[in-house]
């Protein structure tokens, strides 16, 4: 790795016995590559890669896409034999969101539904399905100004995958409220039978959490897989994928809580104060997504050097 940081480093006594212990510490699956030539490469991609803007990037059109995606998905409910999926959906929708902020969601998705917009074949529809696929297009071009990705696609196959990979989310979402509401009515004929009272053991919050969990790693894995060419070989239970699913969701916890008891944008601003921190939670996410991402493609860089450090 680079001989002139680690000269740097080893000059600060405290952290010229980290890079020793890191150096020791071999990463498997990296051909005895150490856990300080993982840190260097990651730390090198963050700096050198412009994260910041890269999310503030991603952030922007995701935002834009929030609502194509929500009139595609409201398309397609009445094509779904599922009692109750609409009320399920906006149910999910909510504890997605951070508090205060479901209300101007809210009021989008009760205008979408007033105004028909037209079946599976009107213009808003296949509208929807393309400025969604520009928030995922949006994405995977941030995943390509990483300073670690070398390989990359042309225009016309990256838009034609972001699409593939837009519709796979929205297919997701839908089977996990599907999976919820049956969990749901699973539960009912639990408490129904008398056999146990899953209300007390709070049993909805707890598998509601493990599907939304599946989802979101299901989700982050499928961008990291098919975000850039070098993904290609990525394994679905990848260590960015893992940290950004943490991360996520602690983000989702820590947020709330910051919205409730220290935000005063709604004070501030008035009304537009929801879209701020709505627009402020999908840039923290977009950066945990990018961090995740930088992770994968470093560990990738580094196998690759290996592969071409010639053995004695």
């Amino acid at each position: 790795m680079s001989k002139e940081i680690e000269d740097s480093l080893t000059k600060i006594p405290v952290i010229k016995t980290l890079v020793k212990f890191g150096k020791k510490m071999k990463v498997p699956g990296l051909q005895g590559m150490s856990l300080y030539d993982v840190i260097e490469m990651y730390f090198i991609g963050i700096i050198k890669g412009a994260l910041t803007s890269r999310a503030g990037g991603i952030a922007f059109s995701f935002f834009m896409a929030v609502f194509p995606f929500l009139l595609f998905i409201l398309t397609l409910i009445p094509y779904i034999p599922i009692d109750g999926f609409q009320e399920g959906l906006f149910s999910f929708i909510q504890d997605i969101l951070p508090p205060q902020t479901f209300e101007a969601v809210n009021f989008v998705i009760g205008d979408i539904i007033n105004n028909q917009y037209g079946g599976l074949l009107s213009f808003g529809f296949i509208l929807s399905i393309f400025l969604m696929t520009n928030g995922i297009n949006a994405i995977f071009g941030g995943f390509e100004y990483s300073y670690h990705v070398t390989e990359f696609r042309n225009v016309f196959k990256t838009y034609f995958i972001s699409l593939g990979v837009s519709l796979l989310t929205s297919f997701f979402l839908i089977i996990t409220v599907v999976l919820v509401l049956l969990y749901q009515v699973a539960l009912s004929k639990i408490d129904d039978s008398g056999w146990l009272n899953t209300s007390d053991l709070n049993l909805f919050f707890y598998g509601r959490s493990v599907l939304f969990l599946i989802m979101i790693f299901t989700i982050v894995s499928l961008l990291f897989r098919y975000g850039t060419k070098q993904g290609k070989g990525l394994k679905f239970f990848s260590a960015g994928a893992i940290l950004t699913t943490f991360l996520s969701l602690s983000t989702f916890y820590l947020f709330g809580i910051y919205v409730v008891k220290f935000a005063q944008y709604n004070q501030l601003y008035g009304s537009i104060g929801t879209l701020l921190v709505l627009m402020l939670f999908v840039w923290l996410n977009a950066i945990i997504l990018l961090l995740g991402f930088e992770l994968n493609a470093s560990l990738y860089q580094l196998r690759q050097q290996n592969k071409t450090v010639p053995t004695t």
